[in-house]
């Protein structure tokens, strides 16, 4: 006979696996009636615990397992160094996983995790939008197995977990506003993450601020691209199609590009085109412009989901309701844009 799993209690009485996780540890969060209930079932049904998950109780590894989707991008640079940072002082070790935007890489890091290897796992999702639900069944299934788990940045609503995002629809309204107040009227967005949360939502900002200035929204200015497509010819398409005064950039490699590009047509930056990117790595601080950079506090962000998964780890997972961090993110005004 198979053994009896969480997720198979959890279908059983059609609730999450961490509701289950909780009535099995008698948490204040789910109802007499239900925990009754699931107990009976569990015991009726000779459940037992992942024994590799045990070394949530009877040891430690010590080791946290970190996934992150690109290690090019300094945004996540940045977020290693601060999760390291507070891990080593609470002597715990990483092990980084880099899937390189691969979906299918994730899932196995996310498979040879979940066998106890590590105390717990960090995360930043490679999955876009369109594949977080499917994928989502994978996450959950760290919390089958009692390894609490801290999502940031690349999160979703179906994975019941810790979380810290960056507040990127505040982002997208901040950068815009900036531009519409320095008199750049007509701006565009080149964004490299086309299918993610992330863009979609500093999108949104971007519509915003226009809206609130009764600017028409124009969907051709709102340009994707990729490793695979040419930059230099999909900067000529946005060039020629209108008189272009401000660029928003949503990663910094891509604006360091973009600006090389456009200084090669001949514009002069910023007082042709403004330009202001994501992340304020170093790179842009030492191309000339130094460029104009949202800031989404990388180390910070490291800092905090290492120490709120610590603590749920050193306290057997805690019975204390998930919670979901918002930093909010600020702009550094370099060359690369017109002075208020």
């Amino acid at each position: 006979m198979s053994k009896l799993t969480l997720k198979e209690i959890a279908a059983h009485f059609k609730v999450s696996i961490a509701t289950v996780s909780k009535a099995l540890k008698d948490s204040h969060e789910i109802s007499e009636e239900l925990k009754v209930k699931i107990k009976l079932y569990a015991k009726e049904n000779h459940y037992r615990p992942n024994k590799l998950a045990l070394n949530l109780f009877n040891k430690s590894t010590k080791t946290i397992g970190v996934v992150i989707p690109n290690i090019l991008n300094y945004f996540f640079v940045q977020v290693l160094y601060g999760i390291e940072k507070v891990a080593n002082e609470k002597g715990y070790s990483i092990i980084t996983c880099i899937t390189n935007q691969s979906l299918e890489k994730e899932t196995k890091t996310l498979e040879l995790l979940g066998t106890g290897s590590v105390d717990g796992v960090i995360i930043s999702s490679a999955a876009e939008e369109s594949e977080l639900e499917e994928h989502a069944e994978h996450l959950n299934e760290l919390s089958e197995n009692q390894i609490p788990l801290v999502m940031f940045d690349r999160v979703t609503d179906l994975v019941d977990c810790d979380k810290v995002i960056v507040d990127d629809f505040e982002a997208g309204y901040m950068a815009t506003n900036f531009f519409l107040d320095t008199g750049c009227e007509t701006i565009a967005i080149i964004t490299p993450i086309e299918d993610s949360v992330i863009s979609r939502l500093r999108i949104e900002g971007y519509k915003k601020a226009l809206e609130e200035k009764e600017m028409e929204y124009d969907e051709k200015l709102v340009v994707a691209t990729d490793d695979k497509e040419d930059l230099n010819l999909t900067l000529s398409l946005l060039l020629n199609y209108k008189k272009i005064e401000g660029i928003m950039v949503l990663d910094e490699i891509t604006a360091v590009k973009v600006m090389s590009i456009v200084k090669a047509r001949g514009y002069h930056v910023p007082k042709d085109v403004s330009i202001i990117g994501f992340t304020n790595g170093e790179l842009s601080k030492y191309v000339t412009p130094s460029m104009t950079m949202v800031s989404q506090h990388g180390k910070y962000i490291g800092e905090t989901v290492s120490k709120i998964l610590i603590d749920r780890i050193e306290n057997n997972g805690s019975n204390k309701p998930f919670e979901t961090k918002i930093v909010k993110t600020s702009l550094v005004v370099r060359d690369s844009t017109i002075k208020l």
